[in-house]
């Protein structure tokens, strides 16, 4: 097809073949065997050049359509590959809220041909999505599963939120005390379970039973319950970015009061895209 139509737009045959870099014995042939798949001569030859016979000139027409075609499909083939066509979709939680939507805004601009999703939930629903194919990467709980790949990305922690006219939780063996003495609100742990279990590693760390009055499936409303004076809670330190006025938080020490986020992916499943926005990820970090 690409022959055909060189050598419709060229006055010879040797030029056609020079435009198609490869020697004219060559493009002949390949001339002469789309002939006797037709059946019938598609050029007159002579010594003013080539020129298309009826047959020649009723197929030019689809045979230009086919050559778009097939270039502008190795030209998406290529895109794809390089990562710049696409879709991504990607997982994260309150722990990334602060990285996830820049790395994918910063990605977009750089990949505007990839179209992006972003699901928001637990780590433990980004890890089985990540492992149904649901989610291309996740921004989840370290370590991650030994199935799966996976790079640190950001570190967080436990921080005590109470209401502001309460005192503040005292540092060292007597915030056991203070905790005892002060009702907690929790997240719940079907809406949360990697920050329940993280909670609960705490409590039992510094010997204080998990006890909550009220519980919220989203950690806006666990705050506003703290700003409401209903009780204390424990939470990542994440949430200084969406806590309400009239919520004090102070850092808690411990090694179960820290953890670390990281990117996860299957290794069966990192394409183009996926290495693409690694890429991106990994220069972010290093700025």
């Amino acid at each position: 097809m690409r022959a055909l139509v060189l050598a419709a737009d060229r006055s010879t045959f040797s030029e056609a073949a020079a435009a198609s870099s490869i020697t004219q014995p060559a493009f002949t042939k390949q001339i002469q065997q789309l002939e006797a798949l037709v059946g019938t001569p598609l050029f007159r030859r002579g010594r003013q050049g080539a020129a298309l016979t009826t047959a020649g000139a009723a197929l030019l027409e689809d045979a230009r359509a086919v050559v778009a075609l097939a270039d502008r499909f190795e030209a998406r083939v290529k895109r794809m590959a390089a990562g710049d066509e696409g879709h991504l979709a990607v997982g994260f939680g309150l722990s990334s809220i602060a990285v996830a939507p820049r790395v994918v805004a910063a990605f977009r601009s750089a990949f505007p041909g990839v179209t992006v999703r972003l699901e928001d939930m637990s780590s433990s629903a980004q890890i089985q999505a990540v492992r149904d194919g649901e989610l291309d990467v996740a921004f989840g709980r370290m370590p991650s599963p030994r199935d799966l790949r996976s790079v640190a990305v950001l570190s967080d922690r436990l921080i005590i939120a109470h209401p502001e006219a309460w005192e503040a939780p005292p540092a060292g063996s007597s915030l056991g005390e203070w905790l005892r003495d002060h009702p907690l609100v929790r997240l719940s742990s079907r809406r949360g379970p990697g920050l329940a279990a993280q909670t609960g590693m705490y409590l039992a760390e510094i010997g204080v039973p998990s006890v909550a009055i009220q519980e919220a499936d989203d950690l806006q409303t666990v705050l506003a319950l703290v700003a409401a004076g209903i009780g204390a809670a424990i939470v990542p330190e994440s949430v200084r970015n969406i806590a309400p006025a009239r919520v004090s938080m102070h850092r808690l020490d411990g090694a179960s009061a820290r953890w670390e986020v990281g990117v996860i992916w299957r290794a069966d499943n990192e394409t183009p895209v996926v290495r693409a926005f690694l890429d991106e990820l990994a220069r972010i970090s290093a700025d």
